[in-house]
């Protein structure tokens, strides 16, 4: 039984920890997975479905409780179904829960999945690709369960 007091870990370990997890989960489901040494390209690791051909893209993400996550724009440049973020959310004296979601969820932005321009005098940032995540808006999260995509 793994350590359950999430809070323990820095953000660092608790993203390490994600990215083995998600790993573990798709190779549960019968999906190949394939890692790079180095993520400086937005792809945590590449998953071939299992009796298919088809490649994906997967980028891991990690939280603790609510709050908010993002993935640049550069790091994700174009929407596609063949790409998707890997959300697990930690909450401490439980197991994490593992999201899949679609970059094409973006397509149409609302109060989970937003798009930041940052184009506005005196901003910064690099536009970006987030997700709010709250109590209040928990339930379209939901939607995006893991054990509603491997039954797919």
């Amino acid at each position: 039984m793994p350590n359950l007091i999430w809070s323990r870990l820095n953000h660092l370990q608790r993203g390490r920890y994600a990215e083995y997890y998600a790993k573990m989960e798709f190779t549960s489901y019968g999906y190949e997975v394939y890692t790079s040494e180095v993520d400086d390209h937005g792809v945590d690791f590449v998953v071939k479905a299992p009796l298919s051909d088809q490649f994906l893209e997967v980028q891991v993400k990690s939280l603790m409780d609510n709050g908010y996550i993002f993935i640049s724009e550069s790091k994700m440049p174009t929407l596609s179904e063949k790409r998707l973020i890997c959300y697990i959310r930690f909450e401490d004296n439980k197991e994490p829960r593992i999201f899949i979601i679609p970059s094409t969820v973006w397509n149409t932005p609302n109060e989970v999945f937003v798009y930041r321009k940052y184009d506005k005098p005196g901003q910064t940032s690099e536009p970006e690709w987030g997700i709010n995540i709250s109590k209040k808006n928990f339930h379209i999260i939901e939607q995006y369960s893991a054990d509603r995509f491997f039954i797919n």
